[in-house]
């Protein structure tokens, strides 16, 4: 039994192993603290890394270490770990507005028309690109702490959902979802 537990995990490593060498990995920053001990400081680092496929999958990791190497590599590690599944209209943007909060941090996200390019500040650019979204227009408000600007983006893009799965969770299709917003859209013009 243990070796066909341990055979299988290792065929199902190879393809994960392939995957992992095609995620995007944004490097959003790394701080220095020192510890004061008796013979001087003890400088120690934090990386916040984010990590996507660039098809919808996106992922952000924190790691300590006292060398930034290892603090980068513990940070993707986590962020591998956390990856989360944003659904995207026709592979390029978001299917609807979105608001997210984390702390003092505030984001609104927007879908963008084609050609809008990612309009984002800092960490949130990050996030974007990793999560192959090419147009998309968001805010950051309260806040300018990267890790915080970033559980809130996380917060907002768990809110995002598909046309499809909102048909399927009020039992409708599709089109009686869609055909309804544009009807009220050409009712307001």
């Amino acid at each position: 039994m243990a070796r066909e537990q341990g055979g299988r995990d290792n065929r199902d490593r190879q393809p994960r192993d392939r995957e992992e060498s095609e995620l995007i990995e944004k490097l959003v920053g790394i701080n220095r603290v020192a510890k004061v001990v008796k013979g001087g400081r003890r400088f120690g680092f934090a990386a916040l890394v984010v990590v996507g496929d660039g098809k919808g999958r996106v992922g952000v990791g924190s790691g300590k270490a006292r060398e930034v190497p290892e603090a980068i590599r513990k940070a993707t590690e986590q962020a591998k770990r956390t990856m989360i599944r944003v659904p995207l209209r026709e592979g390029r943007t978001l299917h609807h507005d979105s608001n997210g909060h984390f702390g003092a941090g505030k984001v609104v996200l927007r879908a963008a028309p084609a050609g809008t390019g990612i309009i984002a500040g800092g960490p949130m650019r990050a996030i974007f690109e990793a999560l192959g979204v090419q147009d998309v227009v968001t805010k950051s408000i309260g806040t300018s702490n990267p890790h915080n600007m970033i559980k809130a983006t996380f917060d907002a893009l768990a809110q995002v959902t598909s046309p499809r799965s909102v048909a399927a969770r009020r039992g409708r299709r599709v089109s009686d979802i869609l055909g309804r917003r544009e009807a009220g859209a050409g009712q307001e013009a």
